[in-house]
């Protein structure tokens, strides 16, 4: 005789749920209309109708263990056919944006970035905070000089003279591995909950490298259907303008301590490929911002707190990295280039900081949910 499995509902986390955007799940009675529409959802697990019910139940067990919120890219046709107005496109976010929470080490943290409508404050400002109180103990927070001898291309000063790059290396060196450890222990979690209901076969390694040309190329986000343009061109630009900025910096490195050259001026190929990155970054956070600019558009979604801090703390990375650059070139004062120097420092640190419990952990776990759909031959529809 077959046994009954365990079912543990779980009434903190529909709270929890609720706060994360997830309230409407209530109104679902299971017409199936959202996953018979879906193009995405593997034909031997469709969703979003199974994760509706389970957090209608409150099995958090169940949308831990899911590969289903990972392999939804949110084109939001669930939502737009939804005859009960429930936006399963959002609930699948919501479910995401739980099981980042409930995954991530340490929990603490976890609950200070997925109540970001509270704390928001407090993750913005603790890390400028930080910055002027080093550069108040090390550098004694000085202005830096201008220099007559610099070439027109190369700027009026240094920045290093504001904020030594031995300082820089320390604080993001250890913020990385910080960062690199979260995420490593919740996404081991994770992966190990995946394989518990379900038969993986073949090489890790062999089905990530598909993986991550999908991922790169964004090509499951075309399969949407009608889907908003915004969102995919705007995660895409918003990806690879990363990519070329961390690059960038790299090579920049290297030029510093390989060839013993800094700055270097403004028409130098790396300076191009890093402000050509900084375009990419501006127009895919736009786009992503315009997204979301109208309210109760079922094909754009609803925006929670968690994303609206995880997109305003990119786009100010994004504004103060230009303005800093420009400041060097303007006539401004010295101090006042300083200033808005350590204020981009602050939020790329919030940024470095976030990163295994805000969207950005998001790259990690949709990659191995993606990575557990190839090895347990789930089909897609």
């Amino acid at each position: 005789m077959a046994s009954t499995p365990a079912i543990h509902p779980s009434a903190d986390f529909r709270k929890a749920f609720a706060r994360q955007g997830g309230a409407a799940a209530a109104r679902c009675y299971q017409c199936a209309a959202c996953s018979s529409v879906c193009e995405l959802a593997p034909a031997g697990a469709p969703f979003p109708r199974r994760e509706v019910l389970w957090a209608q139940w409150g099995l958090i067990e169940r949308l831990l263990a899911d590969p289903g919120p990972w392999l939804c890219h949110q084109c939001n046709d669930c939502s737009v056919r939804c005859p009960r107005d429930v936006a399963p496109g959002d609930l699948m976010a919501a479910v995401r944006a739980t099981v980042v929470e409930r995954l991530a080490v340490p929990a603490f943290l976890g609950a200070l970035v997925g109540n970001a409508r509270r704390t928001w404050p407090l993750l913005v400002l603790l890390p400028i905070a930080f910055w002027l109180i080093l550069l108040a103990a090390t550098t004694g927070l000085v202005a830096p000089e201008m220099h007559a001898d610099m070439a027109p291309l190369e700027g009026r000063f240094h920045y290093q003279e504001v904020v030594p790059h031995v300082l820089i290396y320390i604080v993001y060196s250890a913020a990385t591995l910080w960062a690199l450890v979260a995420i490593w222990s919740s996404g081991r979690r994770f992966w190990r909950m995946l394989g518990a209901g379900a038969r993986r076969e073949g090489s890790f390694l062999g089905s990530l490298g598909p993986v991550v040309i999908e991922i790169a190329t964004h090509r499951r986000f075309a399969r949407c259907d009608p889907g908003d343009p915004k969102r995919r061109w705007g995660h895409f630009l918003l990806m690879w303008g990363f990519v070329g900025a961390a690059l960038t910096s790299a090579i920049l490195v290297v030029y510093m301590y390989g060839f013993g050259r800094y700055p270097l001026p403004l028409d130098h190929w790396v300076k191009w490929l890093g402000n050509l990155s900084a375009v990419i970054l501006v127009v895919g956070g736009t786009l992503l911002y315009a997204n979301r600019l109208v309210p109760g558009d079922r094909l754009a979604g609803a925006t929670s707190a968690s994303d609206r801090f995880f997109l305003f703390t990119v786009l100010g990375v994004i504004a103060t990295g230009v303005i800093t650059e420009l400041l060097r070139f303007v006539a401004v004062p010295p101090a006042a280039a300083a200033l808005a120097y350590v204020l981009h420092l602050g939020i790329v640190l919030t940024l470095f900081l976030v990163f295994p419990y805000s969207k950005f952990a998001h790259l990690v776990y949709r990659t191995l949910a993606m990575v557990h759909e190839r090895m347990a031959r789930l089909t897609t529809g």
